[in-house]
């Protein structure tokens, strides 16, 4: 009897401490899906939709650069939005509403860039309604969805579980990019409605799926009770904290850096090289595969698991600017270098240093993060990010469009956009250096065997 009652204490204690733990490893590579699923759209709205455009309707670089910087600008919504989650009692429906009105953006860009076909006009003004959805979108379930993680993630997790995010997240790219290029070959307008409508409706559908349960006995927001605090003291108390305003300065240069190219990528290796857009997209799907890459190598050799020296989060992100710098000049020069190096090894080289700078800063932020009030400085850093992203792909297309102006040369031009870029991550390099965050190595990891069991 005494054994029996001995057995059912240690039972209840273990249950104790699973309804206290943070989520499970399962719990958090099921948040992954979900940023697959956001990836999916995303790469379709703003790489796919934008090489159309330019490419195949020889339209100016600047039109699908004001639409993306449309998508990027409602995202300054990210404080607002985070902050509405904090003050609720669950997430996952901010998560869920954030995800059907992506995946209706992304059908309607879709729609418009087919219908720039007959009627340009028409066409140009849904595709704003169409990126401002996705924007919204992004805005709401991304936000929610790192608060989530953030706030019902072990502190000793929170670096290897962004990682598994982000690395989720580009898997989507990768696998959207490179399935949707052999789908769009040979393109049509029709063609390309049903490809983003059909990717659009299975990520809704997978993000709807991975969240079942998530926040059912694990660590949730707690509701707030009587009188809230006002949205703008919360976010003065949050740019008040000195490490979070530094941070915020880093992401808006970084990200500023990574995004000039983003609209500039596909339609330079089809103007200067010739490539197809099946062949386009699929270079784009390199890149994100090694992007992919360079999160996973971040995230071993930053785990100490080969020496203290390489767990330095900061060293990483310096590092990861430096290298994409260096891409960047590379892809600059590439009609030179493209009989010794094929372009596919430059694109695959760029993902792979951006990947290992973007998973250092992902880590970087989900430690910063804390307790207190997650969502609002994660809509604050999304908010930079969305600004930089914002002005670095209209900046970039502008940018080129000038240049090509001036210069009368089409290679010209867009190496001007990546040998802008290069000094932004060399002056990114210099700021991370005074970023104050730990080793991973310090972060005592918990055994996978006792996360599950």
């Amino acid at each position: 009897m005494m054994r029996l009652g001995a057995t059912d204490a240690r039972l209840q204690a273990k249950a104790h401490r699973r309804s206290e733990a943070g989520l499970s490893w399962i719990s958090i590579v099921r948040l992954g899906l979900v940023q697959t699923a956001l990836g999916a759209i995303i790469v379709l709205t703003t790489s796919t939709l934008n090489r159309v455009m330019v490419v195949e309707y020889a339209l100016p670089a600047m039109l699908p650069g004001i639409l993306v910087a449309i998508h990027h600008a409602v995202q300054m919504l990210r404080p607002r939005l985070g902050y509405g989650s904090d003050m609720g009692v669950r997430r996952t429906p901010w998560i869920i509403g954030g995800m059907a009105v992506l995946a209706l953006g992304g059908v309607t860009a879709a729609g418009a860039v087919a219908l720039m076909s007959l009627s340009l006009g028409w066409g140009v003004a849904l595709a704003a309604l169409g990126f401002f959805l996705v924007g919204l979108g992004v805005g709401a379930a991304g936000t929610s969805l790192l608060a989530m993680l953030a706030s019902m993630v072990e502190p000793e997790r929170r670096a290897p579980a962004a990682t598994i995010l982000w690395v989720m997240m580009i898997v989507g790219f990768a696998v959207t990019a490179g399935v949707a290029g052999k789908l769009l070959d040979p393109f049509s307008p029709l063609r390309l409605v049903a490809v983003t409508g059909g990717v659009s409706l299975v990520a809704f559908l997978l993000a709807c799926v991975a969240l079942i349960g998530i926040e059912r006995g694990a660590r949730a927001p707690v509701a707030h009770e009587g009188e809230r605090p006002a949205f703008s003291a919360v976010l003065r108390e949050v740019w008040a904290d000195p490490a979070a305003r530094r941070f915020t300065i880093f992401v808006f240069i970084s990200m500023l850096a990574y995004s000039a190219a983003d609209l500039v990528l596909e339609p330079f290796a089809g103007e200067v090289f010739g490539r197809s857009i099946g062949q386009s997209t699929a270079l784009a799907g390199m890149q994100n595969g090694g992007t992919l890459g360079g999160m996973v190598i971040m995230a071993i050799f930053g785990s100490g698991l080969f020496g203290q020296r390489l767990a330095s989060l900061r060293g990483w992100t310096v590092w990861g600017c430096i290298a994409s710098a260096a891409a960047l000049v590379a892809l600059a020069f590439a009609p030179r270098l493209v009989a010794h190096v094929p372009l596919e090894v430059l694109y695959i080289g760029l993902g792979l240093a951006n990947g290992a700078f973007a998973a250092a800063a992902i880590a970087s932020m989900m430690q910063l993060a804390g307790a207190a009030r997650t969502g609002t400085r994660m809509g604050l850093w999304g908010a930079a990010q969305a600004i930089a992203f914002a002005l670095g792909g209209f900046g970039g297309t502008v940018i080129c469009d000038l240049a090509r102006w001036m210069l009368g040369s089409a290679s010209q031009a867009y190496a001007a956009v990546f040998l802008g870029e290069a000094a932004l991550f060399l002056l990114s390099a210099l700021i991370a250096t005074r970023l104050a965050v730990p080793r991973l190595a310090q972060l005592r990891m918990t055994p996978m065997k006792e996360a599950i069991s």
